[in-house]
This record gives C-alpha cells, structure tokens and sequence, in this order.
C-alpha cells in the first residue's frame, strides 16, 4: 500500500486563509449595528442542531419506537461531539493554545457555554423518557422496569440470568496498594463501588481508632458492564401473554454484588461513564507508514485522557471525589446526569418486532433509467446520463449493480473507486476482489483517516491488498472525501470512461437511512476530469487542471466564489434596469448542505446578500451564518430539515440569468472540505435531471412539517402548517413527500409498461 505526497501546496491553516479582522468587515457592512457578531460559534450551533434531534423524541407525530431511537441518536451525537469538539478543545488548553473562535471565545469560554447549553437538554432527555415515552412504551406493554419494580418472580429469573450469564464473566477490579487503578475504556459504563472490610473495621474498633477518619478505610472497585451482552435483559418468557418485560443489565448486576464481594460491607454504588478525547492526532507529514501511524493513533486514542465523567442522579461524594482524582478531573467535566446515563441502549427495544409502533418501512424503488434488471447497464448510462436520489431509490439496483457489472463484464479493463467509509459486509468489497482475480486492474483509494472508521478502513485495505487490489491512500496531508468511481471499458469505437459521482458514501446501510444524490454519465467532458483526478490521487503527476469538475483542494473554492461573484454582478446589472425583489428573475443562490462554516464563504455570501441577491440555503447541521440580520445578510434564510432520514445531499444551484447552473457532490461549504479534504463537485448538465434536483428544493421549501427556519441569533423555530395551506405535501413533510412522489412515479410507469 502507499501514500502519495501530490503535487499540492500545504494545508493552509484558517487563520492565514481567514484572517479574523472584524474591522474590515465592518467597513464592508456600515449599517451593522455596533456590536452585532458576525458569526455564530460552531459548537453551539451544533448543539442547537442536536436539540432539534431531540425534539423529534419529543414531538408525539413521531411513531413510538422511533421516538426511542431519537433519544438514542441524541445521546450518540453528544457522545460523538465530547470526544472530537471537546475533547479539540480541551487539547487546546493543554498545548497552551488560546485562539479565539470566530465570535470571540476562548476555549475555555467556549468548554463553560458548552456545559451550560448541554445540562437543559440532559434534563428534557430525561423528561422526554421518564415521563413521556417510558409510560406510553407500557401502555403498548412494553415494560422498562427498576429492579424494585419487579415481581418477586421477576427478580428470581433476574438472578439467575445472572449467574448464569453474568458471574461466570464479570471481572471486580478492586484498588488498593497491591492492585493499581484499572484501565477504563472510551464510553464503556461501569458499576463503581465503595466499601469496607468487616475485618479491619472490627480491628480498628478494637484498637481503638479515631471513627473520625472512616473514610480513609474504604476502598474502591469497579465493575464493568459485558460489551457483548443485551443491556436490556427480556424477563417475559411469554410476549403475548405477559408482553415485553425488561430490567437493564446495570440493576441485574447492582442488586447481586454482594456474590461479587463476599463478605464486604458495600457502602456506596454508583454506575458510571467515562469519555476519552478523540482529536489525538499525529503528523503524517513525518510518518514513514501512513498504515504505522494510524494503527498507533488508533493506540493513542485508545489511552487518551478521558474528558468528561457521567454518573447517575444519586451523586456518591467519596466515589466521585476518588475518580475525579483519577481520573484527572475537574468538577465541570463531571455530568450528574437527571435520567439514564446511556439512552443508547434504545436501540435494542427500537429493534422489538412492533411495526405498529414505527415509521411505516420504505422498499427503495428501482430507479426509471435501470428498471429493466436485464437490460445492459452500460448502455443505459451511454444513452444519457442517470441522476439517482437515494433512499428513495434503489442504491442496491443503482450503485451495487454499476459495480457488480464492472467486476463481472469482460469488456471493462478497470475500476476505480474512493472508500471512505463502507460496511463491513459490503459487496463492493467482493466484487472488487473477484475483478482483481479476473485481471483487471482494480485501483480502490481507502481514507484510513476516517474518524471513528480508521480500524475497519485499515482492516479492509489490508484485505484489498491482500487479494491483489492495488490500494493507495491519496495526498498526504488531505483526507480523501471524494465519492467517484470510475470504470473504462473496451469497445469497438475505444476505450470509454462510465463513472458514479455521488454525494454520499459506498455504504449499502447507509444508503438506506440517509438522502444522497448520485450521477451516472459516461460525458467525456466529465470522465475526463475524473481521470486527471484519480491520476492525481494515485500518482505524482503535476498540479491537475479540472475543466468541469470542482476538485479542492485545487479550483472547488475559486469556482465556488466566482460563481457567488457573478451573480453579485448580474443583481447589480438587474438593479440598473429596475428590477422588483419579487420577480422569479431576481438573481439568486440556492444551496443545500449538511454544514456551512466556511469564513471566506460566508463573508462573500454576506457581500452577495448586500447587493441584493436573494440567498436560500437547506443546512441540516451546524450554521455559523447568521441570516436575516439588517445591514448583514436580510436576503439570506437559512431552514433545516429533521426527520426519519438524516439529509446528507448536496446542492448547489445558481441563478445565473435564468440559465441557471446546478452541481451537486461531496463538499459541504465549510474549510476542511473546501481547502484540506480532496471533494469532488460535479455540474449537472442535463436538463430533466436539472428539473429533478429543483424538484428536490422546492419540496423541501415547502415543507411545514420536518422544516426549522434558522434566527439570526442560531436558534431555531419549527414551521407550523398554516389552516389554509392546502399543499398535502407541505403537511408531509420533505420525507413523506418523496416517497410518494416516487412511488407514484414508479406505479404510473408500471401500469404505462402493462398497456
């Protein structure tokens, strides 16, 4: 495997492409009201784009079950956040960095708004569970329960699921003088425990000690909860007859410690969680191994310091007093959290066979152009281009099929393809190994930097490797974002180029659960430059020239502001001849992403919503634009869409005089994409294709039902359906909406196809 170092310049950092100098903006933007910040912290906007996950717990629209799994995602993405946000920060601080962020923070600042925006939503969390979902999960005889809850048989087939699944495997850790603090791993829950020794305490009674000091004799051992063992243990032996009766492992452990610790007098008992900081990162530029080096960031990682401490309602002062010591806490790292420690668990219940109780399932369609399972999908893409939008439709009958039929066809002499992240059972992985044994020349691009994917990546490009795929890992210094592959195939006329473009990862899960776009073409205008990219990230060819295709770290964010500049232009020459703010000409931007952060960007879209150009953007995540503020940016709304798929797409669409220019890809518009990740943006020329994507905006401008309209301050209020709209789609939601506008698409050329 290698590692090549490109003929790219060196990341740039983001204070030297983005010098913070509010003085010049405001130059740029007099009628800014004094004082009015600029940009929004991104960790905060984060935070707020977490609480409208939570809101999807809490909101009663939301199937049951589903509403479950929100609290789960939430807990997820928090812990997710503490680790690489927090955990950034904290290694700030540690190397003496004190940057302030764009809207003028500290690190430390930031780490004390953090806490205080992140406790209220641990407390809704818990509102949401305890009062809410837990007694209508037993209405629907679905029973969570204490251990005090139980029946006195209950707690009998408890304890003997405990010892006999339990005690055989649970290891007691104690600490004392001979026995060292244990090891404790990233985001695994523990039993702690405080006791004392009948014994010794019989002996300093009889030697008389000072009761004074009690405290001196307890000692601390920790329990960890089994990895592969159900959290929550079913007591119900009959479903029908008595419903689903569950105790969570944590009680089943807590109320049998006494057969752990025979004969010890147990004082204090608290479950517990650690979270270690997962921004520890080295410099590759100085690894002789790429593969070397992250196989011991991975060791790192694994060793880093923990950053933040969860531990239940009913707070232990010695216990905690002692892991705080440990752990080399301090007390705002501590989380006394007001209901579970882990919601992720939900998950186990979401999975109960209750379809009643869940989003009604959704069968991807076959996407029009490969309906025909039979037909030659070569010849389909060669006719026109293909532009699929998942997982509405069929990423199994789309992507999966495009692969399967490279590998396999004997006219193809190879494939190409970038992996960030895939399933560990893909069947891309296969396919490509088969095309490797037939001789063809399989060329796969594995970004071992991933986060949180970095072992199944190396895991996987070992596996490639092993089979004779030739693997590479891209530019040193850049994670490789991209989502292209690129087939060339033999035919009587030469050598012609078929490639996917999407927007979205090689993930056949994944692709189930979150909206992506995908363009098939065999455009030689586009092939073309895909070849000079995949040279590029393979070889050391010279700097590349890209004539369609926006590629960073090279020409994506020139193109992407030459763009924003022309239409400045074209709203000026508008203004000139009149033009009224509510004419359909008015120049205008649209764009959907997942992010936008992007300083250099923002303050460009800031100077287009100046001179008039009308600016609106989908941003499902974080958002540090501010919209809507006078003197700034009264021509740009920024609207977020929440709901049972996560919006992964990206679209960007310009106006461009009426002829207006559509791209969509990998990058969202934020720095890492645009200046330190190689992304792939691709125009869509075609103009039913341009029709579908616009289809996509205007549902979701539309949608009164999964839709948040952002404030200027970086909160956020959701849409509510007015009486007299009579749009069913706005009521849908943008989810609901595409789904049947697919499925009745689909049924219309079924029954087109029966006469």
């Amino acid at each position: 495997m290698t590692s090549y170092q490109a003929d790219v310049p060196p990341p740039i950092a983001p204070e030297e492409l983005e010098p913070f100098d509010i003085g010049d903006l405001r130059e740029i933007f007099p009628d800014l009201a004094e004082g009015e910040p600029l940009f929004l912290n991104r960790e905060l906007t984060w935070l707020e784009f977490n609480r409208r996950v939570l809101h999807e717990a809490a909101d009663e629209r939301t199937p049951l079950l589903d509403r479950a799994s929100f609290l789960a995602i939430f807990n997820s993405n928090l812990d997710e956040f503490y680790q690489k946000r927090v955990g950034g920060l904290k290694q700030q601080i540690l190397t003496g960095l004190s940057r302030r962020s764009p809207d003028g923070l500290t690190p430390q600042e930031q780490l004390l708004a953090i806490r205080q925006m992140v406790l209220p939503m641990l407390n809704e969390q818990a509102r949401i569970f305890e009062q809410d979902i837990k007694p209508r999960l037993e209405a629907n005889n679905i029973r969570l329960l204490r251990w005090a809850e139980l029946t006195e048989e209950q707690q009998q087939r408890a304890r003997q699921y405990f010892f006999t699944n339990l005690f055989p495997v649970l290891t007691p850790l104690a600490v004392d003088p001979g026995h060292p603090f244990p090891f404790i791993s990233n985001l695994s829950t523990s039993l702690g425990v405080m006791m004392r020794n009948p014994l010794l305490e019989a002996k300093r009674n009889r030697d008389d000690s000072d009761d004074s000091d009690a405290d001196a004799t307890l000692q601390f051992a920790r329990v960890k909860m089994p990895q592969t063992l159900p959290r929550w243990v079913q007591l119900s032996t009959d479903a029908k007859a008595e419903g689903f009766v569950f105790v969570h492992l944590i009680d089943i452990i807590r109320h049998n410690l006494d057969s752990l610790f025979n004969g010890m007098d147990l004082r204090e008992i608290e479950p517990f969680r650690i979270t270690r900081n997962a921004s520890v990162e080295r410099d590759e530029e100085d690894a002789e191994d790429l593969l070397e080096m992250i196989e011991q960031e991975l060791r790192d990682r694994r060793f880093a310091e923990v950053i933040r401490l969860e531990v239940d309602n009913d707070p232990q002062a010695p216990m905690n007093a002692f892991l705080a010591e440990e752990l080399k806490l301090n007390d705002h790292d501590i989380y006394q959290m007001p209901g579970r420690l882990d919601y992720n668990d939900l998950w186990q219940i979401h999975k109960l066979d209750l379809p009643e109780l869940k989003y009604t399932p959704w069968t991807p369609v076959a996407p029009a152009a490969f309906a025909d399972a039979d037909a030659d999908i070569f010849s389909v893409i060669r006719n026109r281009d293909v532009l699929v939008h998942h997982p509405y439709e069929s990423f199994a009958a789309s992507v999966e099929r495009f692969i399967a039929a490279a590998a396999r066809d004997p006219k193809v002499m190879t494939i190409k393809c970038t992996l960030y992240r895939t399933a560990e059972d893909s069947p891309f992985i296969p396919e490509l190994i088969r095309a490797a044994e037939r001789g063809k020349q399989v060329v796969t691009l594995v970004e071992l930097k991933a986060r949180f994917d970095e072992e199944r990546n190396v895991a996987l490009a070992q596996k490639l490797e092993g089979a004779g795929v030739h693997v590479v890992y891209g530019l040193v210094g850049y994670k490789t974002h991209t989502k292209t592959a690129l087939v060339v195939r033999q035919e009587p006329d030469g050598m012609r180029c078929y490639a996917h473009i999407g927007t979205g990862n090689y993930h056949s899960k994944t692709a189930n659960l979150y909206t992506d776009l995908g363009l098939f073409t065999a455009d030689t205008r586009l092939t073309a430059d895909l070849i000079n990219l995949f040279h590029h990230l393979t070889g050391r060819s010279a700097r590349p020239q890209f004539n369609h295709l926006l590629v960073a770290p090279f020409n994506m964010r020139a193109r992407f502001i030459e763009m924003i500049d022309r239409e400045i232009s074209h709203c000026q020459a508008w203004k000139d001849r009149g033009g009224d703010p509510a004419d359909p000409d008015r120049p205008r931007i649209d764009a959907k992403m997942n992010s936008l952060e992007d300083r250099a960007i923002c303050r460009k879209l800031y100077e287009a919503s100046n001179a008039g150009v009308r600016i609106n953007f989908f941003v499902r995540g974080f958002c540090c634009l501010r919209p809507g503020v006078p003197g700034l940016s009264e021509n740009i709304t920024v609207t977020s869409v929440i709901g049972r798929f996560l919006e992964h797409s990206r679209i960007y669409r310009f106006h461009n005089q009426g002829a207006a220019e559509y791209y969509m890809g990998s990058a969202d518009w934020m720095y890492r994409n645009l200046s330190n990740r190689v992304e792939c943006i691709t125009p869509i020329y075609d103009k039913q294709l341009q029709a579908r994507m616009q289809e996509i905006l205007d549902i979701m401008n539309h949608d009164h039902r999964q839709a948040w309209d952002m404030n200027s301050d970086g909160t956020y209020t959701q849409r509510q359906l007015p009486e007299d709209n009579k749009d069913p789609y706005a009521a849908m939601g943008t989810h609901l909406a595409l789904m049947d506008l697919t499925r009745r698409e689909a049924a219309l050329r079924r029954e087109q196809a029966g006469r």
